[in-house]
């Protein structure tokens, strides 16, 4: 087996900029990538151990099978470990690429845990999925019976497309209210491609479509439909809505020229790589080319802005964290593919105010960390006189996320809501107060995973089903 021209990719990304290899054509690496990839996974697969006690699968929100389709793929049995897959995870190949893995599953596996390195579960999982449509595996959704009751869901991000894929499968009528103009949520538009393929997520919106599933997009409840509206057209609603709302920043120079929100970027980017016309990017608004970028941030949204800067050609990419490394709220994983890919991070930074409009700098103060806070991790405290500036043409706020007041833009002051905003349901079934008003993902969990989505909305769908008297096993089929 010619093993010595693979070597030199088993430190290459599939994300990787094409710049970092300038004499490999696209295709060429495709080949030679899938013939790497058939061999890693079979290899990776056959390094678990099939422990008594399966951490990977215990540690995923999702419960996946791991250690039995691991064995399938070592065993060259790939449909059937696809198969085995799909039966839990609505979209393993999306997991596949974007769960934090580091934290859940090969995080806890016991390879890890006994200083071996873990099984690359992830790739592994990207990759059947990827066989499975390569192949024709991939089961298009026809339900053996067609029900009269109908779902409306309100977002198509994971949670309501998973959640209209398990309902539809049991032949329930399904329409997704949705304000963009493509599905997805976040899939599409706030993750970029180099992490999550777009054509990915579209084909699985295409899927859906197929199989009965009705997209009612470019379409923002409380402005171009009522919440009332869509509870009397259906026999269910599920809120799946998601968190868009930023955190702002206080302090002085907020609002200048060159000041954006993560969100705002990330969706410029993305829209640009389908080949829209965006103007705010063609004008230079959201381009890094050619600018000092500074990230305020440390959680997996800064890291998705500060490696999209890279690619965009940015002269020079720093991230601001006011905690250490340890305490980074992202994924490690991420930190690593950024600092290979040339970001600077400035540990123990915060912003204390902006220069210039349009802004020419940020006033940085140094901290370090003191006693804990109630969530237990170390208070980050401010060191008297250690304030600098960090030249910038291009700041980018990414500091979480948080719900938009629903009851006030939809009219619905009935709709159940938490001190922070989020929607009170029922963590399993998703039901809330209302009748027929369930809610899943991050406007119930606050800003959370996209395994979690899924898991919600699998769960909800379950529960909305055998309220109908629906027969569980028919969506699963």
């Amino acid at each position: 087996m010619a093993k010595q021209p693979m070597l030199k990719f088993t430190t290459v990304s599939r994300d990787m900029p094409e710049k970092r290899m300038p004499n490999l054509r696209r295709e060429d690496f495709k080949e030679i990538y899938a013939e790497y990839a058939d061999e890693k996974a079979q290899e990776q697969s056959s390094r678990c151990s099939q422990c008594g006690v399966p951490y990977c699968q215990t540690h995923c929100p999702l419960h996946n099978n791991i250690p039995d389709w691991l064995r399938l793929t070592a065993e060259g049995r790939l449909q059937e470990a696809y198969e085995v897959s799909q039966a839990t995870n609505t979209f393993p190949e999306i997991c596949g690429r974007i769960c934090p893995q580091d934290r859940l599953c090969e995080g806890n596996c016991v390879i890890e845990q006994s200083g071996h390195g873990t099984v690359t579960i992830g790739s592994v999982e990207k990759y059947i999925t990827d066989t499975a449509w390569e192949n024709g595996w991939v089961q298009p959704i026809k339900p053996k019976t067609e029900r009269a009751e109908s779902v409306g869901i309100i977002g198509a991000g994971p949670g309501g497309l998973a959640a209209a894929d398990v309902l539809r499968r049991a032949g329930v009528q399904v329409t997704i209210y949705d304000r963009y103009d493509r599905a997805g949520g976040l899939l599409t538009y706030g993750i970029p491609g180099f992490k999550l393929e777009k054509d990915v997520v579209m084909r699985r919106n295409d899927q859906l479509a197929e199989g009965g599933v009705k997209f009612e997009l470019n379409c923002d409840v409380g402005v171009d439909i009522s919440f009332a509206d869509i509870r009397a057209k259906h026999d269910a609603v599920i809120i799946a809505t998601g968190v868009y709302k930023t955190r702002d920043i206080q302090a002085p120079g907020v609002g200048g020229v060159g000041l954006e929100r993560a969100i705002d970027f990330l969706t410029v980017s993305n829209r640009k790589s389908f080949g829209d016309k965006v103007e705010e990017f063609d004008s230079g608004r959201f381009n890094a080319e050619g600018k000092r970028v500074v990230v305020i941030g440390g959680g997996d949204t800064a890291m998705d802005c500060v490696r999209t800067s890279i690619r965009q050609g940015a002269t020079s990419v720093k991230c601001l964290y006011r905690r250490d490394r340890a305490n980074m709220p992202g994924s490690q994983r991420e930190v690593q593919n950024a600092e290979e890919e040339g970001v600077v991070f400035e540990w123990l930074s915060a912003p204390k105010g902006f220069v210039g409009d349009p802004v020419t700098g940020v006033v940085v103060q140094k901290m370090r960390l003191g006693a804990p806070d109630v969530s237990g991790r170390q208070a980050p405290e401010v060191i008297e006189g250690a304030d600098y500036v960090e030249e910038a043409d291009l700041v980018i706020m990414a500091l979480g996320f948080e719900p938009e007041d629903l009851p006030t833009l939809w009219n619905t002051p009935e709709l159940p809501v938490n001190r922070w905003g989020t929607v009170k349901a029922d963590y399993i079934t998703g039901a809330t107060e209302l009748d027929g008003v369930y809610a899943v993902g991050d406007i119930v969990r606050g800003a959370s995973l996209v395994v979690w989505a899924i898991k919600d909305g699998r769960d909800c769908a379950q529960a909305i089903l055998e309220k109908m008297g629906a027969s569980v096993a028919i969506a699963a089929e």
